[in-house]
């Protein structure tokens, strides 16, 4: 990157007006609720299909079989020679193996790969920002993605937003965990201490203020 990070959250205070209260954080607390674990091939840090996607599947020496699709709600893709064929919950490399075997009954020794040109990755995988956020939205997420990347692909804060009420509800097999973190101190001071990394399946909810 070209800017530093003091350079960066300096840009992104000028134009966020933040709240806050005087909390200390980030600080994290532990309660149970039915949250089912997640899946052990969405661990690995391989990007895992999801409905949204927008897939090209090429096919080696067989442009007629290579071909650009979407990932359909119900988490399938239709290609030449393969109508129908689930891809939400696969990598790129599983999904490949997938097309090069239902081809092989068409094709000798197909050469298959698939790149995700269009990310949005399964719900298990996404970080959802709720509250006063500027943009409030669900994100695909990315390796080592931090709450400050999070603000940038949302906007910012509202306003109205009390940034340092907010928190970070993770799953944590079958508990939930509540992470406090300063956010108007990260964005306006530059408290790096703040900067949480972010997982999957994350939400952000950002609080309104009180006044």
């Amino acid at each position: 990157m070209t800017l530093s990070i003091t350079q960066c959250l300096a840009s992104i205070a000028t134009v966020f007006l933040l709240a806050g209260c005087s909390q200390s954080g980030p600080t994290t607390t532990i309660s149970t609720a039915a949250f089912q674990p997640m899946p052990a091939e969405q661990e690995n840090g391989s990007y895992v299909i999801g409905p949204g996607d927008q897939l090209q599947v090429f096919v080696y020496d067989s442009p007629q079989l290579s071909t650009e699709v979407p990932v359909r709600p119900d988490g399938r893709i239709s290609t030449p020679l393969v109508p129908e064929l689930m891809a939400a919950g696969k990598t790129p490399s599983q999904l490949a193996n997938d097309l090069t075997a239902k081809l092989n009954n068409y094709v000798k020794d197909p050469n298959v790969t698939v790149i995700v040109r269009n990310f949005v990755g399964p719900f298990s995988r996404q970080i959802r920002v709720i509250g006063e956020a500027t943009q409030p939205q669900a994100i695909s997420y990315r390796e080592h993605m931090t709450v400050l990347d999070v603000m940038i692909q949302v906007k910012g804060l509202t306003r109205y937003a009390a940034g340092n009420r907010t928190i970070i509800v993770r799953r944590i097999g079958d508990h939930k965990e509540t992470i406090h973190v300063r956010l108007a101190d990260l964005l306006k001071d530059g408290d790096i201490d703040q900067n949480v990394e972010m997982q999957p399946g994350d939400t952000l909810i950002i609080p309104q203020s009180w006044f």
